[in-house]
């Protein structure tokens, strides 16, 4: 079976349990060893999809580095080690969006900006009884930014990311090039960011797995959370 496959992962609410801040969780020796065995026995065809950085990838899986795409596919680094980035928002749009952001984040202690750079993260795990304020301020914020970034929903947090990228069209990418290509896709997330993986696997005939419950969503099969993930990995493994 994994001799045909190529395996998309998303890390946050997949590979790990959410925490209440991103720096909250930790990667233990058997998931690295898991994944370490995946990517030996997919020839390499094992990546990881997420909205943390590639450097932040690399940093909580170290010493693993696989193929990522990070920002929600605003980089991206190939199989053989070559990164790609898409081209940046205006700096000045960012700096704005961040220090606005700044001041939202400082309203209420349950609220943390996490910055990656040219991605803002606003999470609200800790106070979701400010869901609606937290939306309604983004929305300006976002507003005021323009069209060059957009904002992206998830759990229990707000993204305001540069337009026009998305983890499908990452995973496409991959899916374009050795050893990735020609296999049989299996995508596995739990937000709605990687609802466009969804779609992507789909498209190439492959398998969408939703991690959780939600409705509507492009996935065509579902895990109940990361643990039951670690088993099912394990069980085709």
């Amino acid at each position: 079976m994994l001799d045909s496959m190529a395996l998309f992962l998303d890390i946050d609410g997949t590979l790990l349990s959410l925490a209440d801040t991103p720096q909250d969780v930790l990667v233990d020796g058997a998931l690295l060893g898991l994944l370490s065995a995946l990517s030996r026995r997919t020839s390499g065809a094992t990546a990881f999809v997420s909205g943390r950085s590639i450097a932040g990838i690399d940093a909580l899986f170290r010493p693993l580095r696989l193929p990522a795409a990070g920002l929600h596919g605003f980089e991206r680094r190939a199989p053989d080690g070559r990164l790609y980035r898409h081209a940046s928002p205006p700096a000045d749009k960012v700096a704005a969006a961040r220090e606005a952001m700044r001041a939202l984040a400082a309203l209420d202690p349950g609220l943390l900006l996490e910055d990656k750079e040219l991605l803002l993260a606003l999470h609200y795990r800790r106070a979701p009884q400010l869901t609606p304020p937290v939306h309604e301020a983004m929305e300006r914020i976002a507003a005021q930014a323009g069209p060059e970034l957009v904002l992206q929903w998830g759990n229990c947090v707000v993204e305001l990311r540069p337009c026009g990228i998305s983890k499908g069209a990452s995973v496409t990418e991959f899916l374009a090039e050795p050893p990735f290509q020609g296999r049989y896709p299996v995508y596995i997330g739990d937000d709605l960011t990687d609802e466009s993986g969804f779609e992507s696997v789909n498209q190439a005939g492959g398998r969408s797995i939703l991690v959780g419950e939600r409705t509507p969503t492009a996935a065509r099969t579902s895990l109940p959370d990361a643990g039951a993930v670690r088993a099912w990995l394990h069980s085709i493994l």
